[in-house]
């Protein structure tokens, strides 16, 4: 798995600069840069290949490519194993090489994309959502700029809200999906409504069509309290919704 693969740039621009690289340290060559549908690419298959460039981490990868090679009836490949430059600068969570990884990681925490530039939106609280998968870290950067002053809505705890009873969307959740996924006491048991909208498409739209308006809403409420109090910043956990 690659680390911070939301930051590595698309293909066709990586393969660009390569090409540009390539072509400033040896123009007289002719290169045939090709993207890897899987592990082996073209080495495995191509019989006009003699020489494959590894290095010592990538060693064992190379004799697998032979192995490969031997069992689709082809020459095996000359291993130039090459030395990895040492990066100097690395921090202690990063690579000892010169890796990509580590320059991603150095990117956390910079500015990627000047703000967009919209007289629609008000200029006071400054809105920042964050997105993510499950166990990305959302929750703690929310809580870091909370402790920094930002004013925090997390997008679930309002999920939660609209489905209690008085809820916004509570009467017509019930409508939609009957008195059966209630509990003794009134309350949505949230267990017996997922079994019934997940895996099902058209269910699953019904209930967002339902609910994500109300915590879109109760959203904009949330903003315009932090407005309110004085905040200048705004963070919304709400990966979901924002994306």
């Amino acid at each position: 798995d690659k680390v911070l693969p939301e930051l590595i740039e698309p293909y066709e621009l990586r393969a660009a600069k390569l090409r540009e690289f390539l072509e400033d340290v040896k123009p007289s060559l002719c290169y045939d840069i090709v993207p890897l549908a899987d592990p082996f690419g073209p080495s495995v298959t191509d019989p006009n290949l003699q020489c494959l460039v590894v290095s010592e981490e990538t060693h064992r990868g190379g004799e697998a490519v032979n192995r490969k090679r031997l069992e689709n009836g082809l020459p095996e490949l000359a291993l130039h194993e090459i030395q990895l430059m040492k990066d100097p600068d690395h921090g202690q969570n990063e690579e000892e090489k010169i890796s990509s990884s580590s320059l991603r990681q150095r990117l956390l925490g910079t500015l990627l994309q000047p703000p967009r530039q919209d007289p629609s939106l008000p200029s006071r609280p400054y809105v920042i959502g964050l997105t993510g998968g499950t166990g990305s870290g959302k929750t703690s950067i929310a809580k870091l700029l909370g402790h920094l002053g930002a004013f925090v809505i997390d997008a679930d705890k309002l999920g939660h809200a609209v489905y209690v009873p008085g809820g916004p969307a509570y009467e017509r959740v019930v409508a939609a999906f009957g008195a059966e996924i209630l509990n003794e006491d009134g309350t949505i048991n949230r267990k017996v409504l997922g079994a019934k909208v997940f895996g099902n498409q058209e269910r699953l739209k019904s209930l967002t069509d339902i609910v994500w308006p109300e915590i879109a809403r109760m959203v904009r409420e949330q903003i315009q309290e932090a407005d309110a109090q004085g905040k200048a910043v705004c963070v919304l956990d709400a990966a979901v919704l924002l994306e």
